[in-house]
């Protein structure tokens, strides 16, 4: 069967068998065109073949597919790069390619984690790079230090106890974000601006409203984490970046708005680099975002009897903020600017402090699961009379047992005391209690005849007269005293 190959502007015929597969084609097109392919670890280069649109697999062959005769095929040649380096996220357990030239191992750590920044969002200063051995990666040293080849995997770890807090940023989960918030004051305020951060890398309005509600101001840099606060001089560049910027970056456009509504000192916020929102935007061809900025750059801000220009009004206000700084702190002492970690602070020394960032779970939650495991494992034996929850009881011991003489003797004894009690309750209770009633209806006591009795208020005398009556024939034809009477009413009524 006789088909025809389109490559590179030539039409050239080919005789095949209805049998023959997509891979034996390739090959006899390669020996024809004396096409170079190859393949090795920075890429391959391969022939793809096309029919009525799409692309051919090698497995299949040409009487499966319903190729024809004369049927035309087209024939491409395509060059595939491989990953430099792959990063497997600890949090969010997946592999990250990082598709860069092999420049990239003469260059530091440091640039290797912008890189990872951008394709994650996550800031640099909760989490580090680890080796395939584990051995942590600093920003100072370049790749080829460690040892580092193409296609090797590299370990994305965070601080300990917030994998759940970042995934709950990741998903915009804002509940679950409050749940695993830190008690410590500085790592809370920390915790917050990274949550603010993430949620305007990835567009999440809630938690960026939950967030600014909570005083986070977007343009105010993320930071390093408490613990690190010593080493302010050895820290990445990329810690004075802005969840501002972040918006920026990514192009989310509504958390954008938001941002500048809530300051108008996001527009002239500037990173380590000196770059503003707008120069992120159009770095990163974020088309809306470049607009909106630029529309909010050109704009006028109207007072009662002028108007100024936007650039102008951010340099008037950052001006006014700095003066009330000053004015507030008028007055007293003046000190020297505290800077680093103070006494008392947990810090982290790089290579003699325990490992902090090796993405372990919460605390909270596996002390948790630790007992609910050992709950689980405990043996569960046959129910008795003694509960086995109740430790104290099973712990108890009691004294001795008497003789037998002793033991029964006291046993009559003890029988003999019942009955007198006995008879004794059932004597008095035969006595003084006559009415079924009486114990659940407290009367007050007997008072005496020559008593004087209050008078009835608002009650005309000839109701008085007619109550009393009817009380006294009550009583004559019952048999009963008037109390008794009375002690009957109430006991219905109640």
């Amino acid at each position: 069967m006789r088909i025809f190959i389109a490559f590179e502007g030539s039409f050239e015929p080919f005789d095949v068998s209805a049998d023959e597969t997509v891979e034996a084609i390739k090959l006899m097109i390669k020996d024809y065109f004396h096409i170079p392919l190859s393949e090795d670890e920075q890429g391959r280069r391969y022939l793809e073949l096309m029919y009525a649109g799409a692309a051919l697999k090698d497995c299949w062959s040409i009487a499966d597919i319903g190729i024809s005769f004369c049927s035309t095929l087209k024939c491409f040649v395509k060059e595939e790069d491989k990953p430099t380096l792959y990063v497997f996220n600890a949090v969010t357990q997946e592999t990250m390619p990082i598709m860069e030239s092999f420049s990239l191992f003469d260059k530091n750590v440091s640039e290797l984690r912008t890189l990872v920044t951008l394709r994650c969002g996550f800031p640099v200063s909760i989490y580090c790079l680890r080796t395939p051995q584990g051995q942590e990666m600093y920003d100072c040293n370049s790749l080829r230090d460690y040892q580092t080849e193409i296609g090797t995997t590299l370990r994305l770890d965070v601080w300990d106890g917030w994998k759940e807090f970042l995934m709950g940023c990741l998903f915009g989960q804002t509940l679950q974000v409050q749940r695993y918030l830190s008690e410590e004051g500085p790592v809370l305020k920390y915790q917050k601006r990274v949550a603010l951060y993430l949620a305007a890398f990835h567009g999440h309005v809630e938690l960026t409203e939950w967030a600014l509600k909570q005083g986070v101001r977007p343009h105010e840099a993320v930071g390093a984490h408490p613990y690190r606060a010593w080493c302010h001089e050895a820290l990445h560049a990329d810690v004075s970046k802005c969840p501002v910027h972040a918006a920026a970056e990514s192009g989310q456009l509504l958390v954008l708005k938001a941002f500048v509504n809530c300051s108008v000192l996001c527009l002239e916020c500037k990173n380590a680099a000196g770059q503003t929102p707008l120069t992120l935007a159009l770095k990163h061809k974020r088309k809306d975002c470049v607009l909106y900025l630029l529309n909010k750059m050109c704009s006028t801000v109207s007072f009662p009897k002028m108007s100024v220009p936007m650039s102008i009004y951010i340099k008037i206000k950052q001006w006014v903020l700095r003066t009330h700084g000053h004015s507030r702190h008028k007055g007293r002492p003046r000190r020297a600017r505290e800077s680093g970690a103070r006494v008392g602070d947990t810090v982290v020394v790089d290579g003699f402090s325990d490992p902090t960032m090796s993405s372990r779970s919460w605390p909270g939650r596996a002390r948790r699961a630790s007992q609910d495991a050992a709950c689980a494992r405990a043996p569960r034996g046959p129910r008795t009379a003694l509960s086995p929850r109740n430790t104290a009881a099973q712990a108890c011991t009691f004294p001795p047992l008497p003789d037998a003489d002793k033991f029964s003797a006291l046993q009559r004894r003890q029988r003999g005391k019942q009955a007198n009690l006995t008879d004794t309750a059932a004597g008095k209770k035969e006595k003084f209690i006559r009415n079924a009633y009486f114990p659940q209806v407290p009367l007050p006591p007997v008072t005496k005849v020559g008593c004087s009795h209050p008078s009835f208020q608002y009650a005309p005398p000839s109701d008085v007269f007619l109550l009393k009556s009817s009380f006294t024939s009550f009583s004559e034809r019952s048999g009963k005293t008037t109390r008794e009477n009375a002690i009957d009413c109430l006991a219905m009524a109640r």
